[in-house]
């Protein structure tokens, strides 16, 4: 007899969870997105080549322009 009342009370938690809307912080959100997420720096340890891309972004970047390696 227990099953009944324990999916009474699964199927009451699932209907609040689906229904719950809660207030949403704009101002909060738009300093977050202002200030670039502001908590994880770039890393600094990429090699960076003079025109500015890192090598990481090309996977061809360890072949020379003449062929070798």
């Amino acid at each position: 007899m227990g099953r009944g009342r324990q999916k009474a009370k699964q199927t009451k938690v699932a209907r609040e969870l689906k229904y719950f809307s809660p207030d949403t912080d704009y101002d909060a959100l738009q300093r977050e997105l202002t200030n670039g997420g502001g908590s994880h720096p770039a890393p600094s340890d990429t090699p960076v080549d003079e025109d500015g891309r890192d090598d990481y972004d090309d996977e061809y970047a360890d072949w020379s322009a003449d062929g070798r390696r």
